[in-house]
This record gives structure tokens, sequence and C-alpha cells, in this order.
């Protein structure tokens, strides 16, 4: 990054805004599976076709959300924040104006992608306002944002959507993005992009270099390892483990607070352990998985372990999330919304993995199946441990050889 200004209010003041963005950005991401019945019935479609809402959500965050990363990498950082901002405040408010289906699927993706542009905004601009050895730990207070919106965001917003109707939800998000937007414009100083990174091809290159692709395949197989089991939860606890009725909302209650706690713990590890976080991390997931799995009708030991998941999985995302900025070097700007792709392409197969085991031999077969997942992300874990970023003499060299080789 080039030199910029310092921060209005201080580093503290500029993590807190991108925290509540977070919050505001994991809220929304969460906001539709929690009012699905209230949106079937406003709108007068099915159940299954309200759920679309949470696929083209997921779909703009996959696709949409690294394409505007890379057709912004040249911008200064604190503009694609705050424009990022005000679109996802714009999108919210959509539903609320026009009640339309297809417009409603539209707004969403759009969401989806503004989503993932904020993700990567938010975490190349820490790069300039903090310093280079503490940004992993900086990258970790925001993850812990997305982390304790399904903690907090999912069961506030259905609270709010099912006391004054679901579109209150929304306007409620549009307003707090509108906040964040004032308040980063008010606190976040002007973050230009590094002159390395200001041509889409570079970006390209270097966010998808074959060890960048490498974490990102770690990233993808966590996550499918965890939604095989947790996409069935609910199920579960009720006909395995025998836990139903309002247990199963403090179940998910400590579930979502685990994350948080292990976004939180994980930051402390970003920055000189990343590595090794992901290796430890992966073991812990894998031996959760499988204590679920074994002891899955003991309530006590069911309940430690989901909790173990949930600890585990989010300790590593800001590991992953600073392990592939670091590897793409000059590449971060595209390469930081990678992680939140490969992430939702790991739900997406792990739901898929999940619901085919249990048709092959019940819900308990769809935990082990994400235990079987989790210990091969352990050996892909110690097998990416070695990866280091490409050297900056070998950089400069193939700029170099680049313009040589064009005019032969």
């Amino acid at each position: 990054m080039e030199a910029i200004g310092r921060p209005r209010g201080g580093t503290r003041a500029v993590l807190a805004v991108l925290f509540v963005g977070a919050f505001a950005m994991g809220s929304a991401e969460l906001l539709v599976m929690g009012m699905l019945d209230l949106i079937s019935a406003d709108l007068a479609v099915s159940i299954p076709a309200a759920g679309v809402l949470v696929t083209a959500f997921a779909l703009g965050m996959a696709f949409g959300g690294p394409l505007l990363a890379l057709v912004t990498a040249h911008l200064d950082r604190r503009a694609v924040l705050v424009g990022a901002v005000a679109a996802f405040a714009l999108l919210n408010l959509m539903p609320v104006l026009v009640a339309d289906y297809t417009l409603f699927l539209v707004a969403r993706a759009g969401v989806g992608a503004t989503e993932g542009l904020f993700v990567a905004a938010a975490l190349t601009a820490l790069e300039g306002v903090v310093p280079r050895d503490r940004a992993g730990r900086a990258m970790g207070v925001v993850i812990t944002g997305f982390a304790a919106a399904s903690a907090l965001g999912l069961p506030l917003s259905s609270l709010l959507g099912r006391e004054f109707g679901w579109r209150a939800s929304f306007v409620g998000l549009a307003v707090i993005g509108v906040g964040v937007m004032l308040a980063a414009m008010l606190v976040l100083p002007p973050v230009p992009a590094s002159s390395a990174s200001r041509t889409a091809r570079a970006q390209l290159r270097h966010a998808f270099a074959p060890r960048v692709l490498a974490v990102l395949a770690l990233c993808c197989l966590v996550f499918a390892g965890v939604q095989s089991a947790l996409t069935y939860l609910v199920p579960y606890l009720g006909d395995v483990t025998g836990v139903t009725g309002p247990l199963v909302v403090g179940v998910l209650f400590a579930f979502g607070v685990a994350t948080t706690v292990g976004s939180a713990a994980g930051s402390r590890f970003a920055d000189t352990h990343a590595a090794r976080a992901l290796q430890w991390g992966t073991i812990g997931l894998t031996v959760s998985l499988l204590a679920m799995f074994l002891f899955g009708g003991q309530v006590v030991i069911t309940v430690l372990a989901i909790v173990g998941v949930g600890l585990f999985a989010m300790g590593m995302a800001p590991a992953m999330q600073s392990r592939v900025m670091n590897l793409a070097g000059p590449g971060a700007a595209l390469a930081a919304s990678l992680p939140a792709s490969a992430s939702n392409a790991g739900d997406a197969v792990g739901a898929l993995l999940g619901g085919s085991a249990i048709g092959h031999a019940g819900l308990a077969a769809a935990v082990f199946a994400g235990a079987v997942v989790a210990a091969t992300a352990v050996v892909a874990a110690i097998a990416t441990g070695r990866l280091r970023p490409e050297a900056p003499a070998t950089e400069a060299a193939r700029r170099t050889a680049e313009p040589l080789a064009a005019r032969s």
C-alpha cells in the first residue's frame, strides 16, 4: 500500500466501524432463513421458492464478490468500501419498496455481491491502516463481526421481523448500513491501492496462483465438513440426541457464541502462526465431529462437540484469510474475497454430501461424512503448511521478462 493518512479516532475506531459493518452484512446473509415463512406468505410464493432467495445470495457472494473486487482493485480502498456499504443499504431497501419476487431475487444476489466486495475492501484497507505484524489480528476483528451475526444478528432480526413485519428487518439493516457508510467516511483515511495491484492481469495471476488455490481448497474442505453435519443439525438433535423444543434454540445459540469466541481467539494466531493454526484447527474440528458421531446419544457430549465445531471452524477463519492474502501478495485485493467464495462452495458441497449420506444410512451418517472430510482437511493443512509467498526477486524478474517477451 502507498502512504496514507492517519485514521481519525485511531485504529480502534476503524476496527469498530468495520466490525459493525461485518455484523450487518452477516445478519443480512442469514436474515431470510429466519423469516422464510413470512416472506413466502406475503409474496404468495412457495417455501422452496422463498428458499431460492438464500441461493441467490450465496451465488452473488461466490461469483459477484470476486468480480466486483477485480474491477475495483485499482481504486482507493476507502472509496470502494463506502460504495459497497451504500449499495448494501440501497439493495436491502428494494424489497421493502417494491413487492416483487423477481426483483427480490436480484436484490439478494446484489447484497451477496456487495458483501463479498465489502470483505475484500475492508481487509485490504486494514493492511494500510494497521501495522503489518498485526494485520491478521485486525482481520480477525472484522471476521468476528460475521461470526457475531450468527449468534445475535439472526435471532434479533428474526424477532424484529416477526414483531413488526419482515420488511422492518430489511429497513433496520439499511439504516445500519447508512450509519456504517457515514462512519467509514469519517474515520477511515484514503487508502490508495498498491501500484502492483492496479492491473486486472496482475490480480488474476497472483490471486489464482497454485499456492493460493491450495489454501482455498483447504478452506472448501473445512466448511464442507462442517456443513455436512450442521445442515441437518436440528433433525439430528431430535432423532439421535433427543433434544427438541426450546432446548434446540439453546444449542444453536451456544454454537453461535462458540463461533464468535473462536473467531476472536483465532485472530491471535493469524499473524505469526497461521499455517500451524490451520493444522491444529482441522485436527480439533475432526475430533469434535467424531465425538458428535460416536456419542450422539449423550446430550452433554454432543453439545460440547457442537460447541467444539463452532470454536475450531471459525477459529481457523482469520488464519485462512491471512494465509490467502499473504500468499497472493500483490493480488490481495482480489484474493481477499476468495475465502468467502470457497467457504460458500464448501457449504454447498457439504449440504449435498450430508443429504446423500442420510439417504444411504440415516442422520448419523451425515456427521460421519463431515468427520471424514475434516480428516482430509487435516492432510491438506499439513501439505499446505510450507507454502510461502512468491519471492520479491522472482516477481521483479517476471515483470521484467514480460515486456521483453512481448517485443520478441
